[in-house]
């Protein structure tokens, strides 16, 4: 099964269009899409894991933690926890390696950084 992504509601919108603009073939939804602002993170991993989108996001303090519990009694897709220090570029070049070489089978209850 194909990679497909859920950006959080702090995600920069710039890296949701350019990962588009150069791949449309990714399922990306964005969180105004999803209905995400302002949900708290073990909703937002439930909603992400519901669709079988791996979340991305920039939340480094919360999310990590929110996601080793969540994993303690559900499945999860997967996390991208996205640091903000890396330019946009870089961050859509990644994604679109992550989509084009991985599946989302490999991702299940992972979660990993970017720069990889």
């Amino acid at each position: 099964m194909n990679v497909r992504y859920q950006a959080d509601a702090d995600l920069n919108q710039a890296i949701v269009t350019g990962v588009l603009r150069r791949e449309p073939k990714i399922e990306f939804q964005t969180a105004f899409a999803a209905g995400l602002d302002g949900v708290k993170d073990a909703e937002v991993l439930a909603i992400a894991a519901q669709q079988a989108r791996i979340l991305v996001s920039h939340d480094q303090k919360t999310m990590p933690l929110e996601f080793a519990d969540f994993i303690t009694s559900n499945q999860s897709s997967g996390v991208i926890i996205v640091s903000r220090k890396v330019t946009i570029e870089v961050i859509i070049d990644e994604l679109l390696l992550i989509w084009a070489a991985s599946s989302a089978e490999e991702w299940v209850d992972r979660i990993a950084k970017l720069p990889l």
